[in-house]
């Protein structure tokens, strides 16, 4: 991080999630929250909330990471679904961690308190824009 030059509209801080994270306009977690349990998922979702604005404020959290599928219909239907379920048993045999789907994650923001996402495919990972 020392070798990384910090520019006037990006900043690198080093710490922990689960104390604080500094204010922002926008956070972004790229294959962060898959390392964590349901219950850390949450608590590093709120204090992400609590670290931005609104969004008519211009605040966001931004999230790049796996969206499993929901049914078996789509288990194994292309190269990323095959992925994605790879990724998700090495998760769970690693780090005893797992892939989530869209229902978990709505149900996680929910709790957090946040307002809005959107969810956008981009092969085997999504970008997921989450609002207070």
């Amino acid at each position: 991080m020392q070798e990384i030059n910090n520019e006037s509209n990006l900043k690198f801080i080093g710490g922990s999630m689960f104390d604080e994270i500094p204010h922002a306009n926008a956070i972004l977690l790229k294959c962060i929250l898959h390392d964590w349990s349901d219950n850390d998922y949450v608590k590093i979702l709120k204090k992400c909330k609590e670290s931005i604005p609104s969004k008519h404020k211009g605040g966001n959290l931004i999230i790049i990471d796996i969206v499993m599928e929901e049914g078996l219909d789509k288990l194994i239907s292309d190269e990323f679904d095959r992925a994605k379920h790879f990724m998700d048993v090495m998760m769970m045999t690693l780090y005893a961690a797992k892939e989530r789907t869209k229902k978990k994650w709505e149900k996680f923001f929910d709790e957090a308190g946040f307002n809005e996402y959107k969810m956008t495919p981009l092969g085997l990972r999504s970008l997921i824009e989450v609002y207070p």
